[in-house]
């Protein structure tokens, strides 16, 4: 019930919502709108994976059919290439509804890049320098691009190093509307910047993950520098990297730098929330422990 995947293939889930976002803004255009467009690829079919080896479905290879490929492979490409599509659409249509100056519009992912479904990550070199993919808290699993446009406000072509996080959507986009967001809200607005104005620009004194697949791991950023790591569960040692001059995060620097460690440990032990849902898997007790009682 619930799992598995088509066999009969009448029409593809990211068509079907590509059109509704569409008809959405067509008919909402005479008012102010809120369009959340949350499209289902590049993602795997883990189930079709199974079965088929392939969970990279999508109708047609488009221009990738030809190439000397795997099938996952063309399949992921061939996901991006229609999502572009897609979302050129959306831009077209706002253009000559006449709301392309009065219509900001974000992009952006909620990991990086994902070796399911029979995917190969480094065959396109999707991390870019960064180490790591999904599932993992080294840059390459977290570290996402924001893209903003807003014709007349935000200068086209500008990149900015602000880091922030989905929450700081919240600040934002209750300042763009003119309204204040709830109280006690962990959510810095991020428009300063988008408007060229990184002078005024707060930013978060730390930023916080945690993950608990594979056992408990943790991530805290301090200052937007220094990165701490600590996998696995809490009695594994912590890993600090410095994103300014080691942005692979592939050298430890643990060992030269006390003060940030001794930080990164009470901030994931004060950032963490306790829950009933999500109990921390307690650490297997090591074998000289174990034997002698302790």
């Amino acid at each position: 019930e619930g799992a598995g995947y088509a066999t009969n293939r009448v029409e593809y889930a990211g068509d079907l919502f590509a059109r509704e976002a569409l008809a959405f803004i067509e008919k909402h255009a005479r008012e102010p709108f809120f369009l959340f467009y949350s499209v289902v690829v590049p993602h795997a079919n883990n189930e079709r994976a199974r079965a088929l080896k392939d969970g990279m479905e999508v109708p047609d290879y488009g221009p990738y059919a030809g190439m000397d490929w795997t099938a996952p492979n063309k399949g992921y490409a061939a996901m991006i290439t229609r999502m572009d599509a897609d979302v050129g659409r959306l831009l077209s249509r706002l253009k000559q509804l006449g709301l392309d100056e009065r219509t900001i519009v974000f992009f952006s992912s909620d990991n990086g890049p994902q070796k399911e479904g029979g995917n190969d990550p480094t065959f396109f070199a999707s991390s870019g320098p960064w180490r790591g993919i999904k599932r993992d808290l080294y840059e390459g699993g977290i570290r996402v691009p924001l893209i903003a446009r807003w014709p007349k406000h935000i200068a086209p072509g500008t990149v900015s190093g602000h880091v922030g996080y989905f929450g700081d959507f919240m600040a934002t986009a209750a300042e763009l509307a003119g309204v204040k967001p709830p109280a006690k809200l962990d959510s810095i607005s991020f428009l300063p910047t988008l408007l060229g104005r990184a002078n005024r620009q707060p930013t978060h004194d730390y930023l916080y993950w945690e993950f608990y697949e594979r056992g408990f791991s943790q991530a805290v950023l301090i200052d937007g520098r220094w990165k701490a790591i600590r996998l696995k569960d809490t009695s594994q040692p912590i890993a600090i990297y410095d994103l300014k001059n080691d942005p692979g995060e592939s050298n430890d620097v643990s060992s030269q730098n006390g003060r940030i460690l001794k930080k990164a440990a009470r901030l994931m032990q004060a950032a963490h929330q306790p829950s009933e849902l999500w109990p921390v898997p307690q650490p297997k007790p090591q074998t000289g422990d174990a034997q002698s009682g302790r």
